[in-house]
């Protein structure tokens, strides 16, 4: 679980979101700038993408272009309707003779670090590569928007932006005069990984009426020492466990174990696939961790 999680979700320092409005550079293609801050070459009109993360997956479905999705990871299981695309791989070592038979227009990928393995063989195929980056929950909803504007998915993407959005707003409102919960976010317990200062999940626990212990912990899922985390006597700890990828991640780390949290019974087993999927089901997430967190403000 731990190689899958960090390999879907590590970010790279270095790059920036760089999110810009398309602009037409002919009657054919276009060019955007992604999350890397890369310029993109695109078509108009894209028939054929290929999905190289679970959330990008979900995302492509939510907005409505779920009909032209033709490749995906093993990984990607949601909606139902994605299990019925062909698979190209894993998302670290996709099969890049899959995904040319495809023969897509666009390839999404999470984070800049799965670049440099297939981008030139892709580019040689006159392929685009598109990178997304968020780093927050706003950077979500700004993913989710580009994504559908790039398939000519505007409205769509605009509503379901909209009602994340004031869903997220509801959460923020009710736990606003609440006190701060010291929060620990366990990826992985043996070793122990956590969220860093880069991480979306950082900013999603402050939307939740918590403070991450590790906010300022360079990095986006660093590995964290068991000396560390005990010093840090987190209030609650979070546990993303259970969803598609098993429960591997159900028990909090020894050097947890004589924290606060876990001698006040503060574990919280939230769903992996609303926490670790940074797209449109990322606000179930949010409303699961508030409500654990601070169930005194949704009585």
């Amino acid at each position: 679980m731990v190689l899958v999680m960090l390999g879907v979700m590590i970010t790279t320092a270095c790059y920036k979101s760089q999110n810009q409005n398309p602009s037409t550079t002919s009657d054919q293609t276009r060019e955007v700038t992604d999350e890397a801050g890369r310029r993109v070459q695109l078509p108009l009109r894209i028939d054929r993408i290929v999905s190289l993360a679970p959330n990008l997956t979900e995302i492509v479905f939510a907005v409505g272009a779920g009909d032209r999705l033709v490749g995906r990871t093993r990984y990607c299981d949601y909606p139902a309707d994605a299990k019925q695309v062909p698979e190209v791989g894993d998302t670290m070592t996709p099969s890049i003779e899959r995904i040319i038979a495809l023969k897509p227009q666009i390839v999404l990928i999470s984070t800049a670090s799965q670049l440099e393995a297939f981008t030139r063989q892709l580019n040689e195929q006159r392929i685009a590569v598109y990178v997304t980056n968020p780093q927050s929950l706003e950077g979500v909803f700004r993913s989710i928007q580009t994504l559908g504007d790039l398939f000519g998915e505007h409205g769509q993407a605009a509503k379901l932006v909209a009602d994340s959005r004031r869903r997220s707003e509801t959460v923020q409102a009710a736990v606003k005069q609440v006190n701060p919960v010291k929060v620990f976010y366990q990826v992985s317990g043996e070793p122990l990984y956590t969220i860093g200062r880069d991480a979306y999940l950082t900013d999603l626990v402050r939307r939740a009426g918590g403070v991450s212990v590790t906010a300022d912990v360079p990095g986006a899922f660093p590995r964290f020492s068991d000396e560390s985390a005990l010093a840090a006597r987190p209030e609650a700890i979070i546990l993303p466990s259970g969803g598609s990828m098993g429960t591997a991640n159900s028990t909090v780390a020894a050097s947890l174990k004589n924290s606060p949290a876990a001698l006040n019974s503060r574990v919280y087993r939230i769903n992996d696939d609303h926490l670790s999927r940074p797209g449109p089901r990322l606000v179930d997430g949010l409303e699961e961790m508030a409500r654990v967190l601070h169930p005194e403000a949704f009585k």
